[in-house]
C-alpha cells in the first residue's frame, strides 16, 4: 500500500474540487460538528485518482460527476438531515461509483479512509457476487437496509444523472426516465417532498425537451412508439 500522506504533495486543485471545497467551507458556518476539509480534499484526490481519463457522454471528465452529488448531499444534508452531514457521507458520495467502475477496492478504501466509508461505498456499488444488477434493484436493496444516508446519496446520483442526460441516446433516456419514475420516485416521497418534486419535474423538462427537438423535425415524440414508451412512463 502506498504512504498514506503522498496524496497531499500530489493534490491538484481543479474547477470541480474548488466548487466542492468552497462549498463546503461556507456549509461548516451553519452546522456545530464541520467537515473535515482535509479529509475531502483526500477523497476528491482518490476519486480523481482512479476514475483517471475516464469521460462522461458529455464530454466532462467523470470524476466531476462525484463531486456533484457530493455536492448535492452537503447541500440538502446540511439543512434537512443535519445528522448526515458528516465527512464519511460526503467521502462516500465522492467514491460511490470507485468499486463499480475502477480498480479502488473496498479494503485499499478501508486502509486509505476507513472501514465505514469502504463499507458505504461497497453498499452502493451494483456488483453482486460477480454480477451486475440494475439501479432499480441497488435503490430497492438501498430502501429495504433502511440506511437513510445512503439513500440519499443514491438519490442524488440519479438526480445528476438527470441533469446530464442529455448527452445519451434517445432509447437511453426514456429508460431512465422510466425507471426513476417506476423506481426511484417512490423512494424520494419517504426522503423528501421536495426531492420528489425536483425529480418530477426534472424528468418532465426533459420529455418536454424531447417532444420539442421531434417536433421542430416534424416528428412527433408522443404520437411515435407511444405504447413503448409514455404510457409506461405515466
Amino acid at each position: 500500500m502506498e504512504d498514506l500522506s503522498s496524496w497531499k504533495e500530489r493534490f491538484e486543485e481543479c474547477i470541480y474540487a474548488k466548487k466542492l471545497l468552497d462549498k463546503l467551507h461556507y456549509l461548516n458556518t451553519k452546522v456545530v460538528n464541520p467537515i473535515n476539509l482535509e479529509e475531502i480534499k483526500k477523497g476528491i484526490y482518490y476519486a480523481r485518482k482512479y476514475h483517471g481519463l475516464q469521460m462522461r457522454k458529455s464530454g466532462d471528465p467523470y470524476y466531476s460527476h462525484p463531486i456533484e452529488v457530493a455536492i448535492m448531499v452537503a447541500e440538502f444534508t446540511v439543512f434537512k438531515e443535519t445528522k448526515f452531514f458528516t465527512t464519511d457521507n460526503i467521502i462516500t458520495s465522492l467514491l460511490h461509483d470507485t468499486i463499480e467502475d475502477t480498480q479502488l477496492t473496498q479494503e485499499m478504501i478501508a486502509y486509505i479512509f476507513n472501514e465505514n466509508i469502504a463499507v458505504n461505498v461497497e453498499a452502493l456499488t451494483r456488483i453482486k457476487i460477480d454480477t451486475k444488477i440494475s439501479a432499480a434493484d441497488a435503490i430497492n436493496i438501498l430502501y429495504r437496509s433502511a440506511k437513510m444516508e445512503l439513500i440519499i446519496i443514491k438519490l442524488f446520483d440519479r438526480l445528476h444523472n438527470l441533469q446530464t442526460i442529455g448527452a445519451k441516446p434517445l432509447e437511453k433516456q426514456i429508460n431512465t426516465i422510466r425507471e426513476t419514475l417506476i423506481s426511484f420516485l417512490p423512494v424520494a416521497v419517504t426522503v423528501s417532498y421536495q426531492l420528489e418534486n425536483k425529480i418530477v419535474q426534472l424528468c418532465l423538462n426533459i420529455l418536454n425537451e424531447l417532444d420539442n427537438k421531434y417536433e421542430e423535425n416534424n416528428y412527433s415524440f408522443r404520437s411515435n412508439n407511444s405504447s413503448q414508451h409514455l404510457p409506461l412512463i405515466f
